[in-house]
């Protein structure tokens, strides 16, 4: 059984088919999913989708990409009022992306910052994005050493692994492992140890082959997995027992209403 921890059931792309989508993830195996924020102003419809399906659960937060567009004086007040919502378990997606640039570097950082709060606060663990920004992203973190969460979507240096690690935070490994030339991944995923490790699918985006160039969606989970547990030179129930068990661990408040 797995758990996709990273994917966006609320985008145009599974707006016809949605039910038929998460039919297929659980005739697959995949029997959880962590569906992610990236504009509160798409809040409300995560949670309704989360309210709506069995074993879905959602976040709260602003990518970075977004940073510009919010009020930093009001941002936090706005995180903390959404998370109230009994399926929110986590924030994010926050960080920095150095890489489109799409928002100033200081209203990224600034964001980043308010999230790691609103993190302490509530007791949430982040989920973050990072791209070209290793140093400033671990610089934040550092002011906020009692916060944990997940690096999704793992595609840095080796540096940044271990650092993310020796900060107790959990790597999340997209479907880009199965690409040939993708060698950072597939190090970060030989690397990471089995009680740190998540699986995601990021979809819509980033299907693995084979069927890369298509549209994703959590059933494609397993063939990430399949490629992970090769790397490691494990068996696919150990791999999806352990990352089950971790998602379960770092995003705790499932554990309440999860059927797993």
């Amino acid at each position: 059984m797995f758990i996709d921890s990273h994917c966006h059931l609320n985008f145009p792309d599974f707006q016809e088919d949605l039910d038929a989508v998460l039919t297929r993830a659980r005739d697959q195996g995949v029997q959880g999913f962590l569906t992610i924020n990236t504009r509160l102003s798409e809040a409300k419809t995560l949670q309704e989708i989360a309210d709506r399906y069995a074993n879905v659960a959602c976040t709260v937060g602003v990518h970075p990409h977004d940073a510009q567009e919010y009020d930093a004086e009001k941002l936090l007040k706005e995180i903390t009022d959404l998370a109230n919502h009994p399926k929110v378990v986590g924030l994010g997606e926050t960080g920095l992306d150095y890489y489109y640039h799409q928002s100033p570097k200081e209203a990224q950082i600034k964001s980043f910052e308010i999230h790691c709060n609103a993190a302490r606060t509530l007791n949430l663990p982040l989920v973050i994005h990072t791209r070209d920004a290793d140093a400033d992203t671990l610089a934040v973190l550092d002011q906020f050493k009692d916060v944990g969460g997940v690096f999704h979507c793992f595609s840095s240096s080796m540096d940044l692994c271990r650092a993310a690690l020796d900060r107790g935070f959990y790597i999340s490994i997209s479907g880009i492992v199965t690409f040939k030339k993708a060698e950072n991944v597939h190090e970060a995923a030989a690397f990471v140890p089995l009680d740190r490790l998540l699986v995601e699918t990021d979809a819509p985006y980033l299907a693995p082959v084979p069927f890369r160039g298509k549209r994703n969606e959590p059933a494609f989970v397993v063939h990430t997995a399949e490629r992970i547990a090769e790397i490691k030179g494990v068996s696919l129930p150990t791999l999806a027992k352990a990352t089950t068990e971790n998602f379960l661990t770092l995003f705790s408040k499932t554990q309440t209403f999860f059927t797993i």
